[in-house]
C-alpha cells in the first residue's frame, strides 16, 4: 500500500473519530500519529515534532497566563464592571458582547465564558431582565472574539504554523483585518435585529452556579496577573522591535506569574490543556504526512477537478468557509481547523494562488460554531441556564455565520489578493 493510500486511511479515521468522538480528541490525534509512524509514512522525529513545536509552546505559556486572570479573580472583575454601565436590555447585550469578544481575543473563549456567565445571570436576574437574550450573544462574542490575535483559540495557531512552514510572514494581530469587523458587525447586528431573534426567556432556565468568592485573594495579585498579560501581549505585538519571540514572551510571562505566586505551579500545570496539546501535535504529524505524500494535493485535485476546469479562487474560497462552517457546529472546532488548514493549504497551492486567504478564511469559517448547542463548549455550557432548545441556536446562530460569511467573502480577497 503507498503512503498516501495509508494517510488518506489515517485521515478519513480522523474525520469519523472527530465527528463520533467516542474517542478522545487528543487520543485520535495520537494514534494518528503513532500510527502514521508505525507504517513507515513519518520518521520518528517528523512524528514528534509537532508536540515540541514553538507554537505549542506559545500555547502553553498563554494557558498559565490566562488562568492567572481567572484565578485571582481580575477577569470577573472587568466583566462586571462593564456589564454595570449598561442601562437597558440592549446595552447590556452590546456590553457584554464587546467585554467577551475582547478577552477572548487574548484569553481562552471558554474560560472567558464560564468565568462571566455567572456574572451575567447575576445582573440579568438583579435587572429583570431574561438570562435567555444576554446568555447567547455571550457565547456568541466568544467566538467572534477568537479571531482578533493568534492566541485567541488554538485553531488559530494551526494557520499560523501552516503559513510558517511555508516560509510567509505572521503576525500577532494576522486575524484581527477579518476578526475586527466580524466581532463589530456581530455587536451591530445583535443590537439592532439579532435580538429580535433571541428566545423570550418563556422555558425557564437552570440556576447558575454561585460566582466564586475572589474577596480573600490580594489586590497585588490582580495587578500583577493583569499587568503581566498586558506586557505579555505588548511585548508579542512589538516581537519585531524588541527582539524576542512571542513563544519566549508567553513564558516569562507564565515564569513571572508562578515565582511571584500569583498562580501556583500546581494551578499553573493544571491550566494547560493536554486534549489541545495532543490535539496539536497530532494534527501537525498527519498534516506533513498530506505534504510529504501527495495525499493532500490528491484530495485539493478532486476539489477542482470537481469545480471545472480552472476553477475561481473565490469558488473555492466559498467552498472551503461553507465545508469548515458546517463542520465545526457538529464537531471540536480545532479538530475540525487540523482537519482543514492542511486541505486549504493544498487546495491554493494547486492553484498557485496566495494561500494566506485561504487558511484564514479555513480558521475563521472553524470558528463560526453558532447554530447548535454542541459547536462549542461555550454554547453548551449555556443551554440549561438560558433554557435553550434546538431550534433557538439555529434561529440566532445561521444569521449570525452569514454575516461572517459575508465579511470574510469581501474582505480576505482585498486583504490577501490570491495572485499579486
Amino acid at each position: 500500500m503507498s503512503p498516501s493510500t495509508i494517510t488518506l486511511i489515517f485521515l478519513a479515521f480522523a474525520i469519523i473519530s472527530f465527528v463520533l468522538e467516542k474517542i478522545p480528541l487528543g487520543l485520535t490525534a495520537t494514534i494518528v500519529a503513532v500510527g502514521l509512524n508505525l507504517t513507515g509514512v513519518l520518521t520518528t522525529s517528523e512524528t514528534f515534532a509537532g508536540y515540541v513545536n514553538s507554537n505549542v509552546i506559545l500555547c502553553v505559556g498563554m494557558f498559565v497566563v490566562g488562568q492567572a486572570l481567572f484565578e485571582t479573580g481580575m477577569a470577573n472583575k472587568i466583566g462586571s464592571i462593564v456589564t454595570r454601565f449598561a442601562k437597558s436590555e440592549r446595552l447590556l447585550i452590546v456590553a457584554v458582547m464587546t467585554i467577551v469578544g475582547i478577552m477572548s481575543g487574548f484569553l481562552s473563549n471558554t474560560g472567558t465564558a464560564a468565568v462571566l456567565i455567572p456574572v451575567v445571570c447575576g445582573i440579568a436576574d438583579e435587572s429583570g431582565y431574561s438570562r435567555s437574550r444576554l446568555l447567547m450573544p455571550l457565547v456568541f462574542a466568544a467566538a467572534l472574539g477568537g479571531n482578533l490575535s493568534i492566541i485567541g483559540a488554538p485553531g488559530n495557531l494551526m494557520g499560523v504554523n501552516a503559513l510558517q512552514e511555508m516560509g510567509m510572514p505572521t503576525n500577532f494581530f494576522m486575524y484581527a483585518p477579518a476578526g475586527v469587523p466580524m466581532l463589530v458587525a456581530g455587536i451591530a447586528f445583535f443590537a439592532l435585529f439579532g435580538y429580535k431573534l433571541l428566545p423570550d426567556g418563556t422555558h425557564g432556565g437552570e440556576a447558575p452556579e454561585a460566582p466564586k468568592d475572589y474577596s480573600n485573594v490580594p489586590a497585588w495579585k490582580q495587578t500583577v496577573s493583569l499587568v503581566v498579560l498586558i506586557v505579555v501581549i505588548l511585548a508579542m505585538i512589538f516581537e519585531d522591535k524588541i527582539g524576542i519571540k512571542i513563544q519566549v514572551s508567553a513564558c516569562i510571562g507564565a515564569i513571572i506569574l508562578v515565582l511571584t505566586g500569583v498562580i501556583s505551579e500546581k494551578e499553573a500545570l493544571k491550566s494547560i490543556d493536554l486534549k489541545v496539546v495532543l490535539l496539536f501535535g497530532g494534527s501537525l504529524a498527519l498534516a506533513k504526512a498530506l505534504e510529504i505524500t501527495g495525499a493532500g494535493s490528491v484530495i485539493a485535485d478532486v476539489i477542482v477537478g470537481a469545480l471545472g476546469k480552472n476553477p475561481n479562487p473565490m469558488i473555492l474560497l466559498v467552498v472551503i468557509f461553507v465545508v469548515g462552517c458546517a463542520l465545526t457546529n457538529f464537531m471540536s472546532n480545532t479538530a475540525t481547523t487540523a482537519l482543514m488548514v492542511p486541505i486549504a493549504t493544498s487546495l491554493a497551492q494547486s492553484l498557485g494562488a496566495d494561500p494566506r486567504s485561504m487558511i484564514i478564511a479555513t480558521v475563521i469559517a472553524c470558528s463560526c460554531a453558532y447554530a447548535t448547542p454542541i459547536g462549542m463548549p461555550a454554547n453548551t455550557m449555556v443551554v440549561g441556564l438560558g433554557g435553550y432548545k434546538f431550534r433557538d441556536y439555529v434561529k440566532a446562530g445561521l444569521p449570525l455565520i452569514a454575516v461572517s460569511f459575508v465579511i470574510c467573502i469581501i474582505l480576505l480577497p482585498i486583504l490577501f489578493p490570491f495572485y499579486s
